[in-house]
């Protein structure tokens, strides 16, 4: 089984503004930096995206992938890989639980990609991409935006 990375962080909102922020996926391009553009493919019955497109600009790693998403009450979202033209896995999830006065959020990441790189330099990556998911996720929920 796949190696994965994870990363929590204090977000001062309810879970449920930060997971509104989480499933609203036409706005991502707007506070990620790496999603350049994002369209819902499929939804469930509560309007929740099962399928969601990505345009992926990532510096060395550029992609147009596909994710399933599964919803696991109000406070989980996890999703798997559909298809990519960069990548052979793809696994991550956001798990929040409320804390103090705000919420705290842990983002688990597993990442394979096609071409030969170094476990090392994937676990760096994933870790790159947690930490910059997380504060703009921070920033975007703080900020009412």
């Amino acid at each position: 089984m796949a190696e994965h990375t994870s990363s929590s962080i204090e977000i001062e909102a309810a879970p449920a503004d930060v997971m509104g922020v989480i499933a609203d996926f036409a706005r991502y391009p707007d506070w990620t930096g790496e999603v350049k553009e994002a369209e819902v493919l499929a939804a469930d019955g509560q309007g929740r995206a099962e399928q969601v497109r990505l345009v992926m600009d990532a510096g060395a790693i550029k992609d147009d992938q596909v994710l399933a998403y599964t919803w696991t009450g109000d406070n989980e979202v996890s999703w798997t890989l559909v298809k990519s033209q960069m990548l052979r896995e793809l696994r991550g999830s956001y798990v929040l639980a409320a804390a103090g006065k705000g919420t705290e959020v842990t983002y688990t990441l597993t990442v394979d990609v096609k071409i030969p790189m170094l476990g090392m330099i994937k676990r760096k990556a994933e870790k790159v991409i947690i930490d910059r998911a997380l504060a703009g996720l921070k920033k975007r929920v703080e900020s009412g935006a």
